[in-house]
C-alpha cells in the first residue's frame, strides 16, 4: 500500500509543479484571443466553460486504456507503477499540454496539420492517413469493449430475441456514435460528458474506499518485487512490452487527436494546464488506482496473472468481478455503467476526431449537415468492418499505433521549442525514450518482426540515437 500511496500523491504534486513548469516554459499568452472566440461556427468552434471542458477533455482521452490497460500491465508487477507515475508526469501529461495549445496556437488545426507545420509535408501526409486509421481502431476498440461488457450484464437477465447480444448493443452503441459525430459538440457531449466524468471519477474513488475498507494487500515496489511478474515474462519483458501495455494512464498518441476538439472550445491560453496537462494527471490517477485494485483484489500479482490466464486474459472480465464483489451488486452496476461510458465517450470523439481531419485536409465545410454526412457514413462503414475481427487482434496494433503517434507528437513538440529558443529538453528526453520503445516492440513483437532481445534492444537504441542527431539538425537548419 506504501508505493500505491506515494505513487498517488506524487501525481497530485505532478501537477502543481512540473505541471507549472512546462506551462512556463512553453510560454502561454493569456490575452491572445483563442480560436473559441476568433472562429465560433456553432458547431466545432465554441466557447465553453473551463470546468465542462476539463470534464469533457477527461472522458474523451479515458478510455478502456486506464482500465483495461493498467488491469493487463498490473500483471508486470508493482513497476507498473513507476511507469503510471512517471509516463504521466514528464511524458503523456507533456505530450497533451503541447498537442492541446500548438492546436489553439494554429487555430485550432487537427493535429495532422500542426505536425506538417514542424516536421514536414512528409510527416503531414503520413500523419493525416496514420491518425484517421488510429482513430478508427480506436473507435472500434471502445465499440468491442463496452458492448462485450453491455452484454454480459444484459445476457444474464433478458434473452428475447437480439436483444441483450452482443450485436444489438454494437447496433445501439454504433448510433449514438453516428449522433455523436454529426452533431454541434454542445448538443450531446457538451451535455452529458461531465455527467459521465463524474460518474468515473466517483466509480475510481469507490474503488478507493473499497480496497481500504477491505484492507486489500497491494504489494511494495522492493529490491525483491522488482521484476517481472507476468506469466509469459520471457515472451513479455517489462521493456517494451508495458509501455506499450499502459498507453492512456502514462502516455498515449491518440489524446493529441482529441485535444484539439477542446483547443476549439478554450477561451483564454491559462487554462491550457488544467484542461490538457491536468485531464492527464487524473487520468494516470485512473489507472493507478486500477492497477492496484486488480492486484489486490486477486490477493498478488502471481494470483492476478493466474486468473486472467484462466479466463483468457479478458480484462472485462476482470473488471466485472472486482466491481460487483467489492462494490455489492448496485455499487457493481454503476461502476460498470461508468467502465461503459468512459469507453464509449472516447469512442465517438475519436469518430469526430476523425471527420475533422479529413475535413481539415480536403478544406470540405462542416456546417452543413449533409457535408458532414459525407464523410462519417464511409467511416462508420469501414469500422463496420472492422468489428468483424478478434478484440485482440485490433488492440495490439491499435497499442503500437497509439505510441508510435505519441512519440512523433513529443518529437513535433520539441522542435517548436528548440524554433523558439526554448527548453526544449521536456519534450526531448521523453521523445528520445519512447522512440526507442516503439522501435523496440515492432522488432520484438509477434505482429512485428518477432526477432530476439538480442537484437531488438540495440537496434531500438540506434533508432533512437538516428532520431536525436536529425531533430538536432533539423532545429540548426530552422534557426
Amino acid at each position: 500500500m506504501t508505493t500505491f500511496l506515494i505513487s498517488l500523491i506524487a501525481l497530485i504534486v505532478g501537477y502543481f509543479t512540473y505541471g507549472r513548469f512546462i506551462e512556463k516554459t512553453f510560454g502561454i499568452d493569456e490575452s491572445a484571443k483563442t480560436p473559441a472566440i476568433r472562429l465560433e461556427d456553432g458547431v466545432d468552434f465554441m466557447p465553453m466553460s473551463a470546468w465542462r471542458i476539463y470534464m469533457i477533455q477527461f472522458m474523451n482521452i479515458a478510455g478502456l486504456g486506464p482500465i483495461f490497460g493498467a488491469i493487463m500491465g498490473a500483471m508486470y508487477g508493482p513497476v507498473a507503477f513507476i511507469w503510471i507515475v512517471l509516463g504521466c508526469i514528464f511524458a503523456g501529461a507533456v505530450h497533451d499540454f503541447f498537442s492541446g495549445m500548438l492546436s489553439i496556437r494554429h487555430d485550432g488545426a487537427s493535429i495532422p496539420e500542426v505536425v506538417g507545420i514542424y516536421l514536414g509535408n512528409g510527416f503531414k501526409q503520413f500523419m493525416r492517413v496514420f491518425s484517421v486509421i488510429l482513430l478508427l481502431l480506436v473507435g472500434v476498440v471502445f465499440i468491442l469493449g463496452p458492448a462485450k461488457i453491455l452484454t454480459g450484464l444484459t445476457g444474464e437477465f433478458v434473452s428475447l430475441g437480439m436483444f441483450g447480444t452482443n450485436e444489438f448493443w454494437l447496433l445501439v452503441i454504433f448510433a449514438y456514435y453516428i449522433a455523436a459525430t454529426m452533431l454541434p459538440i454542445d448538443k450531446i457531449i457538451g451535455k452529458i460528458y461531465p455527467l459521465f466524468g463524474a460518474t468515473l471519477l466517483i466509480m475510481a474513488g469507490g474503488l478507493l474506499v473499497a480496497m481500504v475498507y477491505h484492507r486489500a494487500p497491494i504489494a511494495n515496489l522492493t529490491l525483491d518485487t522488482l521484476h517481472n511478474f507476468h506469466a509469459k515474462a520471457t515472451t513479455q519483458p517489462i521493456y517494451p512490452m508495458l509501455f506499450i501495455t499502459i498507453a492512456c494512464g502514462a502516455i498515449s498518441g491518440f489524446h493529441a487527436t482529441q485535444s484539439p476538439l477542446m483547443a476549439r472550445c478554450i477561451t483564454n491560453e491559462r487554462l491550457g494546464r488544467r484542461i490538457f496537462y491536468g485531464a492527464m494527471i487524473t487520468e494516470g490517477i485512473v489507472a493507478l488506482i486500477w492497477a492496484a485494485a486488480a492486484i489486490s483484489f486477486f490477493g498478488g500479482t502471481l494470483e492476478l496473472n493466474n486468473a486472467m490466464a484462466e479466463h483468457g486474459n479478458n480484462a472485462a472480465w476482470a473488471v466485472k468481478e472486482i466491481c460487483g464483489s467489492w462494490m455489492g451488486k448496485v455499487g457493481g452496476i454503476l461502476a460498470l455503467l461508468g467502465v461503459v461510458a468512459c469507453p464509449i465517450t472516447s469512442g465517438d470523439t475519436a469518430f469526430r476526431s476523425a471527420r475533422l481531419i479529413i475535413a481539415d485536409f480536403t478544406r470540405f465545410n462542416q456546417k452543413p449537415v449533409l457535408n458532414r454526412l459525407v464523410i462519417s457514413l464511409p467511416l462508420f462503414a469501414v469500422a463496420w468492418g472492422v468489428t468483424r475481427l478478434q478484440f485482440g487482434v485490433i488492440w495490439r496494433y491499435f497499442g503500437f499505433a497509439n505510441q508510435t503517434l505519441g512519440t512523433i507528437i513529443l518529437w513535433m513538440s520539441a522542435v517548436y521549442m528548440i524554433r523558439n529558443h526554448r527548453n526544449h529538453w521536456v519534450a526531448t528526453i521523453p521523445a528520445v525514450f519512447m522512440t526507442a520503445v516503439c522501435s523496440t516492440y515492432i522488432l520484438i513483437a509477434p505482429e512485428g518482426f518477432g526477432l530476439s532481445t538480442t537484437i531488438a534492444y540495440p537496434a531500438g537504441i540506434l533508432v533512437a540515437a538516428i532520431s536525436v542527431v536529425l531533430f538536432f539538425k533539423k532545429g540548426k537548419a530552422a534557426q
